[in-house]
């Protein structure tokens, strides 16, 4: 007998859930992000699978197939984009590749092999489901228009707080350049999902003195400091 969740997704899409019957598995070591994502499929009507690293994702993807699959381009372990050579290569192919990144990797993630390219923050739950139809095969695509809401998703900052004690570990373990651009990488992208100006800013400010040569010493030391008050008070904003 189906259980009520095989019953679910087997189910044809319809114009309020347009992604029903499909699984999404998201790439994204960012807790919040993630959680931008998984509110959108649970109002699309997609079920969602995470693997925050690319070690995850392979562990992920010899179990079972996805629909869908949204990597990061940048990855604790690596580069997205080689995860995505890999599967746009593969036989049968997942029906929609998709790279994401808060940083302009459009070029890089098409030449990769994925359809498309979502920038960052995804927020936007009209922009999250085009990006999924558009690519899907003619016979996945919903047989009715589907109810357009361009509504924004605002994800409970306690995920953006997870996110801010990784790094806060991440800075405190060290100061070795391939940590910092991926500290660099992941809580820039993370501030600017999060509106947090400042810390934005202050990610900024750290790049800034790294590729001018500069001592990038009190770039961090601000950098960790900012973050450790976000965390004592409890939210970025």
């Amino acid at each position: 007998m189906a259980t009520l969740d095989e019953l679910m997704f087997t189910r044809a899409p319809t114009a309020r859930r347009p992604l029903l019957g499909l699984t999404v598995l998201v790439v994204e070591d960012s807790r919040f992000a993630s959680e931008a994502i998984r509110l959108m499929c649970l109002r699309s009507g997609a079920r969602l699978r995470r693997a925050d690293s690319l070690e995850n994702a392979r562990r992920h993807l010899a179990i079972y197939r996805p629909n869908v699959l949204l990597v990061d381009v940048g990855l604790p372990d690596g580069s997205g984009l080689s995860l995505l050579r890999m599967l746009a290569a593969a036989t049968p192919r997942i029906e929609v590749l998709l790279g994401m990144s808060g940083d302009d990797h459009a070029r890089d993630v098409i030449a990769a092999g994925a359809d498309g390219f979502v920038a960052k923050p995804v927020d936007s739950l009209l922009g999250f489901q085009t990006a999924i139809l558009e690519n899907l095969p003619k016979e996945r695509q919903p047989t009715t228009p589907r109810a357009v809401s361009d509504e924004t998703i605002r994800p409970d900052l306690v995920a953006y707080r997870d996110d801010l004690h990784h790094i806060a570990q991440v800075l405190d373990d060290t100061d070795e350049d391939d940590a910092l651009d991926y500290v660099t990488q992941f809580l820039g992208g993370v501030a600017r999902s999060a509106k947090d100006h400042d810390l934005d800013a202050a990610v900024a400010n750290l790049i800034r003195l790294r590729r001018a040569g500069q001592n990038a010493g009190p770039g961090v030391i601000a950098l960790s400091q900012l973050v450790q008050t976000r965390l004592a008070a409890a939210g970025p904003l």
